[in-house]
């Protein structure tokens, strides 16, 4: 707003004009908030993360240019939000003519309608303040939109009642790109809409023109459009049309999280966790990068489509499934709290599933033997950053023997002890429901499992030392030093050459897929 006006006082278009108000465009109005945000060292996109110096950058220096703006990422990149979080750029409120169906403004009439009100009342045409919170307009572009849906069309119903011909201009029913005058409009998924239905567009973004059913319109409308698309190459069902394109000033890429620690943030930020989950369910350091592992993974994985993406809100949905799995375990025992456990996990696979979009290969493995691979490999690849690596111990050679020199002493194999507790015929089976002082138990008989999280991690207290220790034998199982499968709600640990042997006489192999996890 130009400058500080009681608009309770403001109620006709005379007072309007003695309060000494400027009307300024929505794309003027947007830069000078931005500048002022800048200025004061505000962040206009609050809770926007991993953004602040790729794509936030880009979008500020687009609205100080005063452009149309189309984000181009795949799906769970935020796209949307960040258009919704505009709306803050807006003025609080601003002036429109009280009943215009096209937010008129008052010093500066486009339609019909206000122009005709003001002829005949004057000074005297009452005025609405509009708050920024209804100055945004969003639609879902999909093939059954029309051209009267976005921009609008001659309303029979209306040249009835009122009894007026169809060549009358106030039979027009505007739609809603037009009601979205003095506001920030968005088109989401923009290449499914019909390129016929594109090409309506064109006039809007570039002359400010509207053409309906044949009428001489001439609306320069006021609008900050904002188009949502994914890459051209995943979207089958469509593309931008070229001039369509050229005419969106401002093209912006975003991209999924690039650190484990920004992704971290982001799900502590969107997960829905109850209070009374927190409470009762502990969710480690450990657990939490697990899961976000799974969406890396899922990423750069071979079954999954590149194409595709994989949303933020599969991490997101995981996180709050591993919290209820922990939950539910602690009612039916009836704990007053808990923790996640790592065999907690396999309630996040319904979480994984359904939010990854796989290529032929990965249809044939099918989604959940997918899921399942995707957990093993986060294991995996998190295994190394907490212990020793199982690959350097396999490869490591006993030293070459010289006539003279003293014998050297082979290096030690940290895990040595937990494969001989195996390999003596020893199995350990982990039940999904089971009470946490029963999983404890069963975690300790095995031969120096606890001995070698107690080296690595000296100062870990009883339960957290009990997860590193189930951590450590799925940690094995990835790198092929036990084996691993789930029957009948457990985990079952065996030595590697019993599991062939079974597996032998079941007539499966061991690859990995028909393992848990």
């Amino acid at each position: 707003m130009s400058k500080k006006i009681d608009i309770k006082k403001i109620v006709t278009l005379g007072d309007l004009k003695k309060s000494g108000y400027k009307s300024k465009s929505i794309k003027d109005e947007v830069r000078d908030n931005l500048i002022a945000s800048i200025q004061n060292k505000e962040n206009a996109f609050e809770g926007i993360l991993g953004y602040e110096d790729t794509v936030i950058p880009d979008v500020e220096r687009a609205l100080l240019s005063r452009h149309n703006i189309l984000f181009l990422g795949l799906r769970g990149q935020a796209k949307t939000r960040m258009a919704r979080q505009m709306v803050d750029l807006l003025d609080e409120y601003i002036p429109t003519i009280a009943g215009s169906e096209v937010n008129d403004d008052p010093l500066q009439p486009l339609s019909r309608f206000a122009v005709d009100l003001i002829a005949e009342h004057g000074d005297e045409t009452p005025i609405i303040w509009v708050h920024k919170s209804a100055r945004y307009g969003e639609k879902l572009a999909t093939p059954d939109v029309s051209v009267s849906d976005l921009i609008g069309d001659i309303d029979p119903i209306k040249a009835a009642n009122l009894k007026l011909s169809f060549a009358d201009e106030k039979v027009i029913h505007y739609g809603i790109i037009p009601r979205s005058n003095r506001c920030i409009f968005v088109i989401n998924e923009l290449p499914d809409l019909q390129a016929r239905i594109q090409v309506s567009l064109f006039n809007i973004l570039q002359e400010g023109d509207i053409q309906i059913r044949g009428f001489k319109l001439r609306m320069p409308l006021d609008i900050l459009f904002v188009f949502t698309a994914n890459p051209e190459d995943y979207t089958n069902r469509g593309s931008i049309v070229t001039p369509l394109k050229d005419r969106i000033e401002s093209q912006i890429l975003t991209h999924y999280p690039k650190t484990i620690e920004t992704s971290l943030a982001i799900t502590e930020q969107e997960a829905n966790i109850l209070p009374v989950q927190k409470e009762r369910v502990e969710v480690s350091d450990l657990i939490k990068r697990l899961i976000e592992q799974v969406s890396f993974e899922a990423r750069t994985n071979e079954f999954v489509d590149k194409k595709s993406g994989v949303s933020a809100r599969l991490t997101i949905a995981a996180y709050e499934a591993a919290v209820s799995s922990a939950e539910r375990r602690a009612i039916i025992h009836g704990q007053s709290n808990t923790q996640v456990w790592i065999s907690d996990l396999s309630g996040i696979i319904p979480a994984i599933t359904g939010k990854i979009e796989l290529v032929y290969e990965g249809e044939q493995e099918g989604p959940y033997e997918v899921a399942l691979n995707l957990l093993n490999k986060s294991i995996r690849t998190l295994f190394v950053t907490y212990f020793p690596n199982p690959d350097d111990v396999k490869k490591r050679k006993a030293p070459k023997k010289s006539a003279n020199a003293p014998e050297q002493k082979q290096p030690e194999n940290p895990y040595a002890a937990i494969a001989k507790w195996f390999d003596s015929g020893n199995h350990l089976d982990l039940f999904l429901d089971m009470k946490d002082e029963d999983k404890m138990i069963e975690l300790y008989k095995v031969d120096g499992l606890f001995g070698i999280v107690k080296k690595h991690f000296p100062q870990a207290g009883e339960k957290q030392a009990a997860l590193l220790m189930e951590f450590v034998l799925h940690g094995l199982s990835s790198y092929s030093i036990i084996s691993k499968k789930m029957i009948d709600g457990k985990i079952e640990f065996n030595d590697m050459m019993g599991s062939m042997i079974n597996l032998g006489d079941m007539g499966m192999d061991d690859d990995g897929f028909n393992d848990y996890a």
